[in-house]
C-alpha cells in the first residue's frame, strides 16, 4: 500500500468513526426527547440505532485492526489508529446508554406520572455537549478542546450525586413514588457513563494530538494533594523527649569515649 492509499485509509477510517459518532450522539438526544414525552416511538428510534452502532463498531475495529497488521504505522499515525479503537469502544458505549435510557422511560411509561425533583433533561444537555464537543475536538485535532472537556466531568458528577441524594429521599419518603424514582436514577446514572465516555474520547484526542497520556491525571493530582496535606513538615516533627536520669550523652567531644 503506497503512503497516498494509507493516507486515504486513515480518512475513510475517520470518517466512517465520525458516522457512528453522528448515530451515537443522535440516540443520546431522541433517548431524553423519549423521557421528556414518553414517547414510545421514539425508543423504538433508540433501539435501531444500537443495531447500527454495534454493526458500525465491529466494521470499524476490523478496518483499524487491517491497517495495524498491513501497515505497521509508527509515531502519530500508530496513536491516531490506537485512539480511532478506543473512541469507537466508547461511542458504542455511548449508544448502549441512550438504550437504557429508552428501556427505562418504557418501564415509566407504564408507571403514574410523577414530578420528581431533580432536572433529567439539564443533566443530559450536559452529558451532550460533552459528547460533541469531544467530537469536534477529534475532528480538527484540536487537543486543547479535548482538555476543556475534561473539566467539565466535575459538573456531571456532581449532579449525579445530587440525583442520588434526592431521588433515595424520595423513595424512601414517598413509597408510591419509588419505581418512578429509581428508574429516574438509573436514567441519572447512565448520563453520568455518558460523560465518562466523552471524557475518555476527549483523553484519547490529547494522546493522538499530542502523546500525552492524561487518564487518571485529575484522580493522581487528588491523591498526591491530599498525601501532601497529611504529611507533617520536617521543621515541624516534634523533638524526642528527654531521656529519664542522667543525660549520658557527651557534651565536649573531649569526654567521648576514644576512638579504638
Amino acid at each position: 500500500m503506497t503512503r497516498i492509499r494509507f493516507q486515504q485509509s486513515l480518512e475513510d477510517l475517520k470518517e466512517n468513526l465520525l458516522v457512528m459518532a453522528g448515530l451515537a450522539e443522535q440516540a443520546i438526544q431522541r433517548a431524553i426527547e423519549a423521557y421528556r414525552t414518553r414517547d414510545l416511538s421514539i425508543c423504538d428510534l433508540v433501539s435501531r440505532s444500537e443495531v447500527a452502532i454495534n454493526r458500525m463498531e465491529r466494521d470499524i475495529d476490523q478496518a483499524a485492526l487491517d491497517l495495524l497488521a498491513m501497515e505497521q504505522p509508527m509515531a502519530v499515525d500508530l496513536r491516531f489508529i490506537l485512539s480511532v479503537i478506543k473512541i469507537n469502544a466508547d461511542l458504542e458505549r455511548v449508544g448502549d446508554a441512550a438504550k437504557s435510557i429508552s428501556d427505562r422511560v418504557r418501564f415509566m411509561e407504564r408507571m403514574a406520572h410523577a414530578d420528581l425533583p431533580v432536572d433529567i433533561p439539564r443533566m443530559a444537555a450536559m452529558s451532550a455537549d460533552m459528547v460533541r464537543k469531544s467530537l469536534q475536538a477529534f475532528i480538527e485535532g484540536d487537543a486543547e478542546q479535548a482538555r476543556g472537556v475534561l473539566t467539565m466531568d466535575d459538573a456531571v458528577d456532581q449532579m449525579n450525586r445530587s440525583a442520588y441524594k434526592t431521588l433515595t429521599h424520595v423513595m424512601e419518603e414517598s413509597s408510591h413514588l419509588a419505581p418512578q424514582a429509581l428508574n429516574a436514577l438509573m436514567i441519572s446514572r447512565s448520563l453520568e457513563r455518558v460523560a465518562d465516555h466523552a471524557t475518555n474520547i476527549a483523553e484519547d484526542v490529547i494522546f493522538w494530538v499530542q502523546g500525552d497520556d492524561v487518564r487518571h491525571a485529575k484522580s493522581v493530582a487528588k491523591f498526591v494533594a491530599a498525601a501532601a496535606a497529611n504529611a507533617t513538615p520536617i521543621h515541624e516533627t516534634p523533638p524526642a523527649p528527654a531521656s529519664q536520669g542522667v543525660d549520658s550523652s557527651p557534651s565536649d567531644p573531649k569526654s567521648a569515649p576514644p576512638t579504638q
